[in-house]
């Protein structure tokens, strides 16, 4: 059986072509042995399509798989930025007058992001919105903001400035034009979700998908999904390739969105440190056991490159990282181990 890639919507067609969060992954779905056909079902939301694959030997789940399909519609209303009625919205809009009280959902939620936070030196942060909103990258609009505007932005940036109280369950910010945005993390918190709803409803083994940047192997039949690595941006044909069983993978790419001022070229993804576009990587790619962890850490590698990778690997275990730096080699650098993870020569 031929390998089937997934070719899900470009967001910058026009050219120069760079490489898209969305465009970094390929799923084999020949992977699994013995399978003699492939259903798939398909739910489109967050801006991105949801799929849910299944061999045909599980085809009696297939009720089960469109039943789980429904919890990214649940977690979409209360995550989004663009419906007035979601719980992130209406925390945005009067977390800075009062605390507001947040479902347990959402409250762990961003307890994960305060911690993932602190664990990264702050690489990794939700409340990056003012920057992206200075940088014009929100609109796709991008410009070269003056040094004024980004000190005023990056005042209003930083997991310190939200306090959160576990016992009352409410978000409040302590630094007025605050925002969140959970979007680096959203879809893999969705796979999450859905994964438990299948396990819960009896199915073993499925390939989940978010966009094409994000995985998630639900068991894996032999030796498990395969996913292979891919960027625009360098010749080979593949960075690596992976093998996948009850583990997920998220990966983030530089240079979907850009803007070049005097001939040089920032780009959309921004350190939250310094206010600026993040450089020097390529590409970072994170094997977990969460698809949540994963997807934010490939977020907070690409910021802060391979030594942050190298780094958190080390102080945690079960994590695996391969950051492709921009130097020319084409080829990715490995960090740690995840358990559900096998890596192949590319």
């Amino acid at each position: 059986m031929t390998p089937t890639p997934l070719h899900p919507d470009r967001l910058t067609p026009d050219p120069p072509r760079a490489v898209s969060r969305r465009e970094l992954l390929a799923l084999d779905f020949a992977a699994e042995e013995g399978a003699p056909y492939w259903i798939r079902v398909r739910r489109r939301a967050m801006a991105c399509e949801f799929e849910i694959t299944l061999s045909g030997e599980d085809s009696r789940h297939l009720p089960a798989a469109r039943e789980a399909l429904d919890e990214i519609d649940r977690v979409e209303a209360a995550l989004t930025l663009f419906r007035e009625t979601s719980d992130l919205v209406r925390v945005n809009r009067s977390a800075s007058l009062e605390p507001v009280a947040v479902d347990e959902d959402l409250f762990g939620l961003l307890e994960t992001c305060r911690a993932l936070h602190a664990r990264t030196g702050g690489a990794y942060d939700v409340t990056s919105t003012p920057l992206s909103r200075c940088w014009g990258f929100l609109r796709r609009e991008g410009r070269l903001p003056a040094a004024a505007e980004v000190a005023a932005a990056r005042a209003r940036v930083g997991m310190d400035g939200i306090a959160l109280d576990a016992k009352a369950r409410t978000v409040r910010f302590l630094r007025p034009g605050m925002e969140l945005n959970l979007g680096s993390i959203g879809k893999g918190y969705a796979l999450d979700r859905v994964r438990s709803g299948l396990r819960r409803r009896g199915l073993a083994h499925a390939l989940l998908s978010a966009g094409g940047s994000s995985v998630l192997a639900l068991g894996g039949r032999g030796g498990g999904f395969v996913v292979d690595l891919r960027s625009r941006q360098v010749k080979r044909e593949r960075l690596a390739r992976l093998r996948l069983r009850d583990a997920a993978l998220g990966t983030s790419g530089a240079g979907e969105q850009f803007v070049v001022v005097e001939g040089t070229r920032y780009g959309h993804v921004l350190d939250p440190r310094t206010g600026s576009p993040a450089a020097g990587v390529l590409s970072a790619s994170v094997v977990a056991p969460e698809a949540a962890l994963a997807d934010a850490l490939s977020t907070a590698f690409l910021v802060g490159g391979a030594d942050l990778a190298r780094r958190y690997c080390a102080e945690h275990p079960g994590v695996l990282a391969l950051v492709t730096p921009d130097d020319g080699s084409e080829r990715p650098l490995a960090f740690g181990h995840c358990p559900g993870a096998t890596l192949e020569a590319a």
